[in-house]
């Protein structure tokens, strides 16, 4: 299979991230199809044993077995590294395979990890619960506070991993901050970075090493598929985390890659327009008194670093009611919102995240992540704003407010 004509990585690192969610990592074979290839494979062929055995021992470029790499997934790391502004990127089966494989790739016992409070609750369950079974060591801190990161170091400390913006908190970290202390103390800076993408934020260029996705989210953006990623330096992804993933497993289907670069082609044109959407419904319900967490607010804490490090604010936002009975009424008085725990998607969605995403944390520990009975969050969609609007009166009128 032949690259197209213009793929040479000197000239697609020049174009923007729209442009690359497009045109980066195309392959084209002889046929000159112009949609990527959906390779439907897990064994390679070979001209002769010389090859094979070429390849294996990494002197001859191609592939070898689909749990290694497959010509559909390797096209979508190579756009997603190219739009990340990573040197490489390895795609995983789930984005939960995704935080689990950067994480576990580089941590043995006796090491440390520092971990923000406010995550999606399965990242939790791996920090609280998974890490500490192999002897790793970890603490848990508040990370919007640069001071607390500094406080928590050790000199076993390896990695810092946070989300930003936070799930379902909507916490802010400031990323050159943070990062500019990890790399001041020799530590890997794993961030999460679902929410946003590489549409609207970037932390490489803020200093991260290594940045996760569940790009089962925005990246698809039709509730589609499963699947994560994983960026970072050449050295790191090929070194570290590749001798972890091919000998453990955790791939992504080729059909869920193809399905994930249909959606990288139009993720610039989603997220700014379900952004703007979620900025009318965001003011919407602070206007009629809701206490709002959407970092695109004024009113929010950390919106000032929030404007220094992102294009847009996203489609994602939470806000707390008086109680689960007023969460559970609101979400049930809605007729055009969906009761879901995805997010990301096209279709405006709505959750509780005490009672699902967040509810094996158990109450103390939901307490501490800041996850509150009646907090409610939001995926906005690309329905017409003023029927959104329409739906949250209804929700609104619901619980009396």
């Amino acid at each position: 299979m032949k690259r197209s004509t213009g793929q040479d990585r000197s000239i697609t690192a020049k174009w923007r991230p729209a442009t690359q969610a497009v045109r980066a990592g195309t392959w084209r074979s002889e046929q000159g199809e112009t949609s990527e290839a959906l390779f439907l494979n897990s064994g390679f062929t070979y001209d002769s044993a010389e090859q094979v055995a070429a390849r294996f021992q990494g002197e001859e470029p191609g592939p070898v077995y689909s749990r290694f790499q497959n010509p559909t997934t390797a096209m979508l790391e190579e756009r997603i590294a190219m739009m990340e502004g990573a040197e490489a990127c390895r795609s995983q089966a789930s984005g939960m395979a995704a935080m689990t494989t950067a994480l576990l790739c580089q941590l043995s016992a006796g090491d440390h990890i520092v971990a923000g409070r406010a995550a999606f609750g399965s990242c939790r369950w791996i920090v609280d619960n998974l890490l500490p079974r192999f002897g790793i060591e970890k603490t848990i801190v508040d990370a919007r506070d640069v001071d607390a990161w500094e406080a928590a170091i050790r000199p076993n400390t390896k990695v810092f991993f946070f989300e930003t913006p936070a799930n379902p908190t909507m916490d802010i970290v400031d990323l050159t901050a943070v990062c500019g202390l990890a790399k001041s103390r020799g530590i890997t800076t794993v961030v999460d970075n679902a929410f946003a993408t590489a549409a609207l934020q970037r932390p490489i260029e803020f200093g991260a090493d290594v940045v996760a996705y569940s790009a089962t989210k925005l990246m698809d953006g039709q509730g589609r598929v499963l699947l994560g990623a994983v960026c970072g330096t050449a050295e790191f992804i090929n070194d570290v985390l590749m001798p972890f993933q091919r000998n453990t497993g955790p791939i992504a289907a080729p059909f869920n890659a193809w399905v994930v670069l249909k959606g990288l082609e139009t993720l610039q044109l989603r997220a700014e327009k379900q952004s703007e959407n979620a900025m009318v419904l965001a003011r919407f319900l602070e206007e009629r008194g809701v206490k709002m967490l959407h970092p695109g607010l004024e009113s929010h804490p950390q919106h000032e670093i929030a404007k220094r490090q992102m294009d847009a604010f996203g489609n994602i936002f939470s806000f707390d009611l008086a109680g689960r009975a007023e969460a559970f009424a609101m979400l049930n008085a809605f007729e055009l919102i969906d009761i879901s725990n995805n997010i990301g998607d096209a279709k405006s969605l709505a959750c509780h995240p005490a009672s699902t995403t967040h509810n094996n944390m158990g109450p103390e520990g939901r307490a501490e992540a800041g996850v509150g009975e009646g907090m409610i969050r939001m995926n906005v969609g690309l329905e017409d704003v003023q029927d959104l609007l329409e739906d949250l009166d209804r929700g609104l009128k619901a619980v009396g407010l």
